[in-house]
């Protein structure tokens, strides 16, 4: 059984399961629409999504204030606001050193990549303190909304889909072998960056917007 998402009594899996279902529908609707050829801007087959309308990203800013609220509202809550936002902002900034250290192109020097993800690595862990309740549940969202991303993206580059799953950015220079190409376009971004991304961002804007929710006339402190 999972356990309790820590100072609350909500566990982790029963808060993300909603979330995480609608994640998976978007995804779905996503490669169809992109198979299909659907119209952008809603489906883009750019490197990267194209900052396509129909898209898992813009689902981090909103679940993580949904998980955020429910926490709070549950007794889950930081023990200081400005603590837990404190703590993010610092992630933040040390994940997008560590992300220009690892994939900046005028950069270099051996190892980069894997100073650029441990740098990452450390931002995200960086969230924790400030609201391990919070940290613990976008993790696990993550894992849950990227895990599928991933292995899409392993039929899509094994059979050349042409979709924003399956194209190579054109400054890539790595292996092109099936395992080297899915290891650097598929495994790391999305069970790496994209996974530190949610946890950030969502992070950030739900200690926000819990914060000034706690504010408000006869909101509850708090624990």
């Amino acid at each position: 059984m999972a356990e309790p998402a820590s100072g609350s009594g909500l566990k982790v899996t029963s808060l993300i399961l909603v979330p995480t279902l609608i994640t998976l529908v978007v995804t779905i609707v996503r490669l169809i629409g992109e198979l299909q050829k659907w119209p952008s801007p809603f489906f883009s087959r750019a490197v990267g999504g194209g900052f396509a309308i129909v898209g898992i990203v813009w689902l981090v800013p909103v679940f993580g204030i949904y998980f955020a609220l429910k926490l709070a509202g549950a007794g889950g809550g930081p023990t200081s606001f400005g603590k837990s936002i404190g703590f993010t902002v610092l992630g933040l900034v040390v994940v997008v050193v560590g992300g220009f250290v690892g994939f900046a192109p005028a950069l270099t020097f051996p190892g980069k990549l894997a100073v650029g993800v441990v740098l990452m690595a450390v931002g995200t862990f960086l969230v924790y303190p400030g609201w391990p309740a919070l940290f613990k549940t976008l993790l696990a969202y993550g894992y849950a909304a990227r895990i599928p991303v991933a292995v899409i993206m392993g039929f899509a580059i094994r059979a050349q889909w042409g979709t924003h799953y399956d194209v190579v950015p054109p400054e890539y220079k790595g292996p092109m072998d099936f395992w080297g190409k899915y290891f650097e376009i598929g495994l790391l971004p999305q069970l790496v960056f994209w996974v530190v991304f949610t946890v950030v961002i969502g992070s950030l804007f739900g200690s926000i917007v819990a914060a000034i929710a706690r504010r408000k006339p006869g909101a509850q402190a708090a624990s």
